[in-house]
């Protein structure tokens, strides 16, 4: 019992290890930081626009509210210093016959309330700036002026943070592991792919990079060196019609970084397959980008995905998303090189050949008969 727990355990250590590995975790978020970076923190406040939507939610409403808060008592401030300047205050003792610079302000509250009046045009009408003070009506302005352009990026970045496409992404979702088996004769890696709105993704494109550590003929090691990995559907990897869930493949040929893979070493390989898919939202016209990894771990050798679409006695179609990652066991050739050399011995059986060293002797037949 206690050997059984601790194979457990280590084997949990190990998959853990395994997952911080990853690049590309299974939601598509990036595995990576940046060190030693010699330009300045301050360099991201010139595209301050993305710095902003690229935040959290919460550091997002904290500099929102923020902004607001900040200007609304800043301009408070000003007011109550042209109100003090201009002896309007209570505590100066004004004349009768004094015009004050803004009608009704008592104090440093009734300032501040004044600022939110004016910046966010409320206009309670009870305080107003009066024609006595030519600064008083240049700080309206300007507060006027600033208010707006706080109102139209803030506001602006909200409505952006709600409508990114990245949101959208989040409705494709991928199966939870790849598999390879035999595809019209031929051995492939599929992968199965779900869209859970209605609304489709124009002009859809699926691609993968098959990410591992390799040492060049010059003794170079490369970390997550790149090998492009050509996925296709039946009806083409272009403009794909995206309104029930896909199994995108990809050949194990020749070619293909897989080749020379086989089901008894597949686990024992160190790589990440990074599934990318690129559309255009069809309600926004945003382009989105969806990704997810898989590693060796990951991947079935000899699995098919279950069938999913179903077409129901009232002539609809029924995607049922309970087998949508669900493998089926199918007898499957255990590497891509064994499939190759077993359809070339089948293709010479069926053919003839010569044998050089074969050598026809001609044989002279007479017609007389000796009786």
């Amino acid at each position: 019992m206690f050997s059984y727990l601790r194979e457990r355990f280590s084997s949990h250590l190990r998959e853990r290890s395994r997952r911080r590995a990853r690049l590309v975790s299974k939601d598509g978020r990036c595995n990576i930081e940046f060190g030693n970076v010699e330009q300045s923190r301050f360099v991201f406040l010139v595209d301050i626009w993305t710095t902003i939507l690229d935040l959290r939610w919460r550091y997002k409403m904290t500099i929102f509210i923020s902004a607001f808060l900040g200007s609304w008592f800043l301009f408070g401030l000003l007011w109550y210093v042209v109100a003090y300047i201009h002896k309007d205050l209570p505590e100066f003792n004004p004349s009768i016959n004094h015009t004050p610079c803004v009608e009704n302000i008592n104090g440093l509250t009734s300032a501040f309330l004044f600022s939110l009046e004016t910046q966010v045009t409320i206009g309670y009408g009870f305080r107003c700036v009066t024609e006595q003070c030519a600064t008083a009506i240049f700080l309206l302005i300007f507060q006027s002026i600033l208010g707006v352009i706080i109102n139209s990026f803030m506001c602006g970045a909200i409505l952006a943070k709600i409508s990114r496409s990245k949101n959208r992404a989040k409705t494709i979702t991928f199966s939870k592991n790849a598999v390879i088996s035999k595809r019209g004769g031929k051995l492939c890696l599929l992968i199965r792919v779900a869209n859970l709105r209605k609304s489709l993704l124009i002009g859809s494109h699926i691609y993968g990079k098959l990410l591992k550590s390799t040492i060049t003929p010059e003794g170079e090691t490369i970390i997550l060196d790149q090998v492009n990995i050509e996925f296709v559907v039946d009806a083409g990897n272009e403009n794909l019609f995206f309104i029930s869930p896909l199994t995108i493949y990809h050949i194990i040929d020749k070619n293909s970084p897989f080749f020379h893979m086989a089901a008894e070493t597949l686990l024992q390989q160190d790589f990440e397959l990074v599934v990318f898919l690129d559309g255009t939202v069809e309600a926004t016209s945003a382009t989105c980008q969806v990704r997810t990894s898989y590693i060796p771990e990951e991947v079935l050798w000899g699995y098919r995905f279950a069938p999913i679409v179903s077409k129901t006695k009232e002539g609809k179609y029924r995607v049922d998303f309970q087998n949508f990652s669900k493998t089926v066991a199918v007898d499957t050739p255990h590497c891509a090189f064994c499939l190759y050399n077993e359809k070339e011995a089948k293709a010479k059986e069926k053919k003839g050949y010569d044998n050089p060293g074969f050598v026809l002797s001609e044989v002279n037949e007479t017609s007389d008969t000796k009786m």
